[in-house]
């Protein structure tokens, strides 16, 4: 049976954990470059797939075989650069999933529908918006800090990667825009990528770059990457970075995939925060992967932190005698705030001293209230949303469980429901106890929706200088639903219309406020006992951040005549996160952590990865990580002399959804015998599902380097 004279290999998103191959093969009439996207027959389906590099040409085809041809070439589109498919392919290895898993995954959710002629009809559209600035426009040269100038000097000369180090106010966005302006100046098709963590940073951020750099290139140079756009969005800001009209992409980690074939330059701000890291499908880390870009593309790569993650405080420790070589990274430190505006002083309140159930001490109400009345504006950080994390009945002991989870319903007064944060379960707060029938139920614990309330109560009587009675605000995941609402909100505070911020971690990080002169945390200590070896970590990361909010405005706090203050309500406050908090010292406390980090081998001091399972009951899902685990020591699989391998056991929220969810934990002082074991146990594992006894698992999936344990 003749064919077609060349067959393509093609990566497909096909069903996770299938057994199907990383490639398939089709039949096409004439050679196409790899990288090109194509439309292929999928069973009955018809599916988006990237030839890749193999080609083949043939004649004969074995007896009875037939290949199927493909159904159409995405024309107009240049094939996708040989630097994205070798990203695609190292993060589909590193992070145990499958290739055409990430490489569709990374590719616009519209581009994969679309056909040939719809894509065509899409790609003759005018562009909206100047194509193109006036290069005889010349950038708005601010002035550079000593601080700022010294670092931009080293970045221009050096090849990095750089660890920018700078407390909160110390001008590092600046210094990503002159980075990025020096990169786009000295190659006309040089592209940069900007990171944030999360969606909510991104309107600020773009309006910075666009203010600055859209009079010299154009309207269409500055464009975002998030999944809080629409998908006709999302393909649009695609195309222009794919074919080099967008000069600058901002985005959040899904950006670290876009297809730029001028990539010089990449910057990951707040490098530290965990929304870095995905954590559904393929579990990738896209700084990670924003480093390994840089150097496979020749592209210099600036990450940016007032509290860098450890890994990456440890990977930039600068050379000593003990440690000739120190870390792969350059550590260029930024100390200063700009205008010489003071760090927030910290003050601890020992709640211990304070009346019970009180959720704000005296001193910290008369400090808010001070700031009101002088027409200062302040924040109040409580990491948990709605009223109550639980309803609970005095008679008989009920409390707001749900039903499909083993964890509490959250009670959100505003709407007298119950919800569960993990499934989504939603029921009207019941008026008597479901159990016993007593009317007695009360909540226990504290969310942003009762400290707004609380707060609205106790400042009833301020008045602000204009003598208008004090206003306050929440700002969490429930008050900013509706598309543009965090915008609207995030306006109210910049234009001074709120007085006392609440919110969750949402507001603690990035936001440049320049009225708040005092933050207050009210219930931090949750995170101090925790069973995660990284919860200090995060505390301290979070409760800096939010410090840096306050005092922003060097010329505002000089005129107000006060200093910023960053208030934090204890039980514990002599505890060491809270005594390195006091003194701003980053340093002293990485060096604690890391020391005892080192002593327990954990990262960045080993490395590690977890096996997770969900099944209909938890016996089949550790079952299954047990039988796993046989298999390995049986077949004597490679690596698995210098990995440990954990027992299994139940996750801390261990059913969601009626799901039952178990994990084991891998660990090993080599990242290559890690990662050579864990490639010879992806088919045992494959197998090790298709076995009888397992019948009721739903899913497994590897997550390498997790960040929660």
């Amino acid at each position: 049976m003749t064919t077609p004279s060349t067959i393509v290999h093609v990566a497909l998103h096909t069903p996770s954990h299938s057994g199907v191959g990383d490639l398939l093969s089709y039949a096409s009439p004439r050679p196409l470059a790899p990288g090109t996207l194509v439309r292929v027959p999928l069973g009955k389906r018809e599916v988006l797939g990237v030839v890749w590099d193999a080609q083949e040409a043939t004649g004969e085809l074995p007896e009875g075989a037939a290949m199927r041809p493909i159904a159409g070439v995405l024309e107009g589109l240049d094939p996708l650069s040989q630097p994205w498919r070798r990203l695609v392919a190292f993060a589909a290895r590193y992070y145990q999933r499958a290739l055409g898993e990430v490489a569709l995954a990374a590719l616009p959710p519209q581009l994969r529908d679309l056909q040939p002629d719809q894509l065509a009809r899409r790609l003759r559209r005018p562009p909206q918006g100047t194509a193109g600035g006036n290069a005889s426009n010349a950038i708005e040269a601010i002035a550079l800090t000593v601080e700022q100038e010294s670092v931009r000097a080293r970045i221009s000369s050096e090849s990095g990667p750089f660890l920018l180090f700078g407390s909160t106010g110390s001008g590092k966005t600046e210094v990503y825009l002159r980075c990025v302006q020096e990169a786009l100046e000295a190659d006309p098709t040089a592209q940069a990528l900007v990171m944030v963590p999360e969606i909510n940073l991104t309107p600020q951020l773009e309006e910075r770059f666009t203010t600055r750099f859209a009079p010299r290139f154009g309207s269409q140079a500055v464009v975002s990457l998030h999944s809080g756009m629409t998908n006709p969005q999302r393909l649009k800001s695609w195309l222009a970075a794919h074919s080099g009209v967008a000069r600058i992409v901002l985005g959040t980690r899904m950006a670290v995939f876009a297809s730029l074939p001028g990539l010089k330059i990449i910057v990951v701000d707040e490098e530290h925060d965990p929304s870095y890291k995905q954590q559904e499908g393929a579990r990738y880390s896209a700084r990670d992967l924003a480093i390994w870009r840089g150097r496979e593309q020749g592209a210099k790569v600036l990450l940016g932190s007032a509290t860098p993650s450890l890994e990456t405080w440890h990977a930039s420790r600068p050379p000593t005698a003990e440690d000739p070589e120190g870390g792969r990274y350059v550590r260029l430190a930024m100390p200063s705030r700009i205008g010489a505006g003071a760090l927030a002083r910290v003050r601890r309140v020992d709640m211990n001293q304070q009346p019970r159930r009180a959720i704000f001490s005296a001193p910290l109400l008369a400090a808010i209230t001070e700031r009101v009345a002088r027409g200062e504006q302040s924040m109040v950080l409580l990491n948990r949303r709605g009223y109550a994390p639980v309803l609970h009945c005095a008679d008989c002991g009920w409390k707001s469980d749900c039903p499909h989870c083993s964890a509490h319903q959250v009670f959100h007064k505003a709407d007298r429901t119950l919800r569960c944060h993990h499934c989504g379960y939603t029921v009207r707060v019941p008026r008597a106890c479901p159990t016993c029938g007593s009317p007695d139920i009360h909540s226990m614990g504290r969310g942003t929706e009762q400290l707004e309330e609380q707060l609205g109560d106790l400042l009833s009587e301020v008045l602000r200088p204009d003598r208008t009675p004090a206003r306050i605000a929440r700002i969490d995941a429930d008050t900013t639903k509706a598309r543009g609402s965090l915008e609207a909100q995030l306006a109210q505070v910049h234009s001074g219309e709120v007085d006392v911020l609440v919110g969750t971690q949402m507001i603690a990080k990035g936001h440049d406020f320049r009225r708040i002169t005092l933050v207050a945390a009210v219930q931090p200590d949750g995170a101090l006992f925790s069973s995660d070896f990284r919860a200090p970590e995060r505390l301290f990361a979070l409760l800096m951040q939010a410090a840096g909010r306050a005092g922003r405005d060097a010329a505002y706090m000089a005129a107000q005549g006060t200093q910023c203050e960053m208030w934090v309500q204890s039980f514990h406050p002599q505890h060491p996160v809270y005594e390195a908090l006091r003194t701003h010292d980053y340093a002293a406390f990485a060096a604690q952590q890391l020391k005892e980090r080192e002593e327990a081998a954990m990262p960045p001091f080993a490395y590690q990865a977890l096996v997770r399972a969900d099944a209909r009951t938890q016996e089949v899902a550790q079952g299954f990580l047990t039988a796993a685990t046989a298999a390995a020591h049986a077949a004597a699989l490679p690596g698995l002399e210098a990995v440990t391998l954990f027992p299994p056991v139940p996750l801390t929220i261990q059913r969601v959804a009626n799901v039952e969810r178990a994990q084991m934990l891998m660990e090993s002082s080599s990242r290559a015998a890690l990662q050579r074991f864990l490639a010879a146990w992806q088919p045992v594992l494959q197998v090790t599902r298709s076995a009888p006894e397992h019948k009721g698992l739903v899913r497994w999936l590897v997550d390498v380097d997790p960040l929660v344990i």
